[in-house]
């Protein structure tokens, strides 16, 4: 596992080998952080990685700066290697939570600037996750949702979608709650022009 950007750029991490995780891949991590990095400045924001596997996703906020992080994920292996990634980096703002992401969910009391989910793919309750997601409290008006999914899923029908993006067969469902979209959309129209 490579962090691609930022303060712990080009750190490499080796996961266990018994890893059940599905790495978002270098090339989509790059590109959906160009444009995350586009509609929001990292620095300072609240982040929330559901479905959090090797914490690439997590680390990447934390490497650019992020606040705060909260990495939920109920694997053992895989808390456990985010755990060791934690203490190598000495960072405290990371939060480890073990855990079902749906409990997580239903029972969170608190909002976040940026929301990332990655579920598996074959998760019987795909779905489910972006509505779910859109109607808990873990947003807040203004708060980024993005959801990783395969191509064949198509969530542009839910409240405050403004963008998909394509990164060979990973995807992107791009979602801002509670606010006007048209300049989200401008914003990381112009900022992709090398699509």
């Amino acid at each position: 596992m490579r962090i691609i950007r930022g303060k712990y750029g080009r750190r490499r991490f080796d996961p266990p080998k018994n890893i059940t995780a599905r790495p978002t891949t270098d090339f989509a991590r790059e590109n959906i952080f160009n444009v995350i990095e586009n509609l929001d400045d990292i620095e300072g924001k609240s982040v929330c990685d559901l479905f959090a596997g090797t914490g690439a996703i997590a680390f990447e906020f934390l490497s650019r700066e992020a606040a705060e992080v909260t990495a939920v994920e109920l694997a053992q292996t895989q808390v456990a290697f985010i755990r060791s990634v934690k203490e190598k980096l000495g960072d405290s703002n990371l939060r480890i939570i073990k855990g079902d992401v749906f409990r997580f969910i239903e029972g969170s009391g608190r909002s976040y600037d940026i929301v990332f989910a990655d579920p598996p793919y074959n998760h019987p309750r795909f779905d489910e996750i972006p509505a779910l997601i859109l109607g808990s409290h873990l947003v807040k008006e203004g708060t980024l949702v993005i959801v990783e999914h395969n191509a064949s899923r198509d969530f542009s029908s839910l409240p405050g979608f403004f963008q998909r993006r394509e990164y060979g067969s990973v995807n992107f469902s791009l979602f801002r709650v509670g606010e006007s979209t048209d300049r989200d959309a401008a914003t990381a129209e112009a900022a992709s022009g090398e699509e």
